[in-house]
């Protein structure tokens, strides 16, 4: 029996052998060191190859070796050069190690461990500094991504050099490498709680004021999943500066030489503004149908996939959408699909429409291409006073990030983007990345987060008034000056931050304070937001703030380079690459390189290079159990394993035998899914029960555009009651809508008051569709629907 790309790790030892990580957190700031031990237990030298993902924002600002006693630390070179030396220190019987970042997604990164000795060890040091983005519930989240989905390449893109590397996957039982993860979290505000989709030992707070603590992963975790934390303070929301004193080593007028600050801004929006919603926006959802979106949202709960997710999350936005608005459906795989030919007006015939196709969605397009289908959507006019309101949903194996994100960044100034990553392993670049360049906000939908609260936190976003004419004004003292290291911000949502980054420049003796003023138009009135800080740098920073300051610097830069449509400017590699060897962090551009020269005697023997597995998405092993075929003589030594490479699918060249050795091809434009396998002689797809529908939804299903419920059977179902009960105990006076619209409301705030975060924008359209109809009977309507419905609610509370 045989299948694509195999490689079993019985039968090929491989010699990464275990992980550390070691996280510190800084208020929202993280640095983190892995530590990767490698020993080859092969009788032949050994070069192995691993690709890992990163947090797509991060700036790796350490690499190093260990071998037997020796400590050697990396040097950053343009990326040609350094895959030259590490080719030339091969060639010459040298140890060498090789660190780059892929050129297409800056989240992935591949380590090559080059002519490992037979029997001698190595241990990888890798550190790197990143951003923590703040929650829906204000907490900050940290992400160590421990799985690689295999990425969709679209057909026709070649791809670059050391883009075509082979990605191992194995089931997470598998995994032959362990993992020990530990964190410590310090702030000036108190640790209230650290929370994990992994199970965690207890915190352990450090001191009284509970402003410093430490936390570690529970022994024997499982590869299935991303290691999450969401990391609490006590007054989160407070803007903080901090300045960073220059290297020591470094000249001074550089960067890196320099002090930098690093501003954390949190504008407060009047809440007269805030209780309001717009009635207008074009609002467009494109959603993500290729063949790995009918994975299981969670290990746990198989009977949930994401394209059904996703599908009662389209269902919830569309019932919350105002009245006036207008809209549109996209859907993507290997094409892409529309619901309307144009964006139309929100209305009961087009909401009915949509529903209807919404419901009728499967994973079932093939791979993740999104590039053509943002295409199309933005060839599309804009309708005048309708913002267009830009809702991406993928579970994220996109090959050209950089592509797509520069598309956005070229259409930002017309729209804003909110994007939403589904699922372990979706890409931490694409999906910040696109809320980023689009002037939005990202989401992560992950283990057994419902989507529904996440995805309306961010149409609350897009129906609050835009921020215009946002301008950033220092105040600085005579013979101090100012670099600004960060794009202009685009976006400021209410209770959402934005950092700022910027190299300061002299000295003064008059003054050692600096002002920073953010002014902004909202809802056609100026406001405006300061921050004061001290010019004096703070003390054991390290070079944290300026490592994140050049990355911010080179993030920008990259893009410029990639814009097709900018004039090219020779340069911007070439400061790309100075940036990024004088500050030490990783680029596109450049790699980190090590070459152990030893005592100069070449290692005898051919070189065999191994590719290290990566751990593979739990909710993804039925595919591949599934393509397996058994005989009477298989034992488990015999199982293999589906090598997942870039592309997220089979070749039409790389076929499955079963045991009278007939093929069955897969079509090379499908990922490897249920439907696809379902062709494969006597393996059959696997069949997913669909969930029975939760009540909630069955009630958001059943309203109409304008607002109100009708008075039906379904409804009565819905509430869990029969339509004889609903029918006899409607007031006289009361109409048949207002009765069932009154009766959804009371249901609402009784038994769903833990999702009101869900429900809240559409029982405002309920209400307000109530308050049109002018009846003086609804304080007699809401006593006898709390006596039906047997519960106790205020009707100042409903609203009305």
């Amino acid at each position: 029996m045989n299948c694509c790309g195999l490689l079993t790790a019985q039968k090929e030892p491989v010699p990464l052998k275990s992980i550390e990580v070691e996280l510190e957190v800084r208020d929202h700031v993280a640095t983190v060191v892995s530590t990767l031990t490698y020993e080859n237990k092969e009788d032949k030298p050994v070069e192995a190859v691993f690709v890992f993902p990163l947090p797509g924002d991060a700036a790796v600002c350490h690499f190093s070796a260990k071998i037997g006693q020796t400590q050697i630390v990396a040097e950053v070179k343009e990326k040609q050069q350094a895959r030259e030396e590490y080719d030339d220190a091969l060639s010459s019987g040298q140890q060498a190690f090789l660190l780059e970042e892929s050129e297409q997604s800056p989240d992935i990164f591949t380590l090559s461990v080059g002519s490992l000795p037979p029997g001698e060890s190595a241990s990888i040091r890798l550190e790197y500094v990143t951003e923590l983005a703040v929650q829906a519930d204000d907490g900050l989240r940290f992400c160590l991504p421990a799985v690689l989905n295999p990425r969709y390449q679209p057909q026709g893109s070649g791809g670059s050099e050391g883009a075509s590397v082979q990605v191992t996957s194995v089931p997470a039982s598998l995994v032959p490498y362990s993992l020990s993860f530990s964190a410590r979290v310090s702030s000036p505000r108190p640790v209230s709680k650290v929370e994990s989709n992994c199970s965690l030992d207890p915190l352990q707070h450090l001191n009284t004021e509970q402003t410093q603590a430490t936390v570690k992963l529970a022994a024997g975790h499982k590869f299935d999943r991303d290691v999450e934390l969401l990391i609490y303070y006590k007054d989160a929301h407070q803007p903080t500066a901090v300045v960073e004193a220059g290297q020591t080593t470094a000249k001074t007028g550089t960067l890196m030489g320099d002090p930098v600050v690093m501003l954390s801004l949190y504008p407060e929006f009047p809440q007269s503004v805030m209780s309001s919603v717009a009635s207008c926006g074009e609002f467009v959802f494109l959603l993500d149908r290729s063949g790995s979106m009918d994975c299981p949202t969670d290990d746990s709960m198989q009977e949930a996939t994401r394209i059904c997710s996703a599908r009662d999350t389209l269902l919830l936005l569309l019932k919350s959408l105002p009245m006036g608005c207008y809209f549109n459906i996209y859907s993507f795989g290997d094409t892409y699909e529309h619901i309307f030919p144009k964006s139309v007006e929100y209305c009961e015939k087009t909401l009915e429409e949509a529903v209807k196709k919404v419901e009728e969605m499967a994973a079932d397009l093939g791979g993740t291409e999104i590039l053509e289908s943002l295409k199309h959507i933005y060839s599309q006019p804009c309708i005048p006073n309708q913002p267009r309101q830009l809702f991406v949903f993928t579970d994220g194996e996109v090959f050209n990030t950089k592509e797509v994100i520069n598309l956005v960044k070229k259409n930002s100034g017309s729209h804003r983007c909110f994007s939403f990553g589904i699922g372990e392993g979706a890409s931490s670049a694409l999906i910040n990345g696109l809320a980023k360049e689009g002037g939005g906000h990202a989401q992560f939908i992950t283990g057994t987060d419902r989507m529904q609260p996440k995805v309306m936190q961010s149409l609350r976003f897009a129906l609050q008034p835009a921020v215009e004419d946002i301008s950033v004004t220092w105040d600085l003292p005579k013979g101090v000056s100012v670099t600004v290291l960060s794009p202009p911000i685009t976006a400021v949502f209410q209770g959402q931050r934005s950092l700022l980054y910027a190299q300061l420049t002299g000295q003064s003796s008059e003054a050692s304070e600096g002002s920073v003023m953010v002014k902004y138009s909202l809802a056609g009135h100026p406001s405006q937001s300061q921050l004061h800080f001290s010019l004096k740098p703070a003390e054991d920073t390290g070079l944290t703030v300026h490592r994140l300051g050049a990355r911010t610097l080179i993030r920008s830069l990259e893009m410029e380079e990639k814009d097709d449509e900018a004039p090219q400017d020779e340069g911007v590699k070439e400061r790309v690459v100075e940036l990024s060897v004088q500050s030490g962090v990783s680029s596109s551009y450049t790699a980190f390189i090590v070459v152990n020269k030893g005592n100069g005697e070449p290692i005898e023997g051919p070189l065999v290079r191994r590719n290290i597995p990566t751990s593979m998405l739990g909710g993804m092993m039925y595919s591949l159990c599934d393509i397996m075929v058994f005989d009477d003589s298989s034992t488990c030594e015999d199982f293999q394993y589906c090598e997942p490479m870039w592309r997220n699918k089979v070749d039409d060249d790389s076929c499955l035998s079963d045991a009278s050795e007939e093929y069955t091809r897969i079509s090379s434009d499908e990922d490897m899914d249920g439907s696809s396998l379902a062709c494969l002689g006597n393996v059959e797809a696997p069949t997913i029960k669909k969930p029975p529908r939760d009540p909630l939804l069955q009630l958001v299903s059943l309203q109409k555009a304008s607002g109100y419920w009708l008075l039906d059977p379904a409804l009565a179902a819905a509430l869990g009651k029969t339509s004889e009960e609903v029918d006899k105990t409607k007031p006289p006076a009361v109409n048949q809508e207002m009765w069932a619209t009154v009766l959804a409301l009371i249901w609402l705030y009784s038994f769903k008051m833990d999702a009101k975060e869900e429900w809240e924008l559409l029982a405002m359209k309920a209400v307000s569709w109530l308050r049109a109809q002018n009846a003086p009977c609804v304080a007699e309507c809401v006593e006898a629907g709390k006596a039906l419905l047997g519960c106790e609610v205020q009707k100042d509370f409903l609203g009305l």
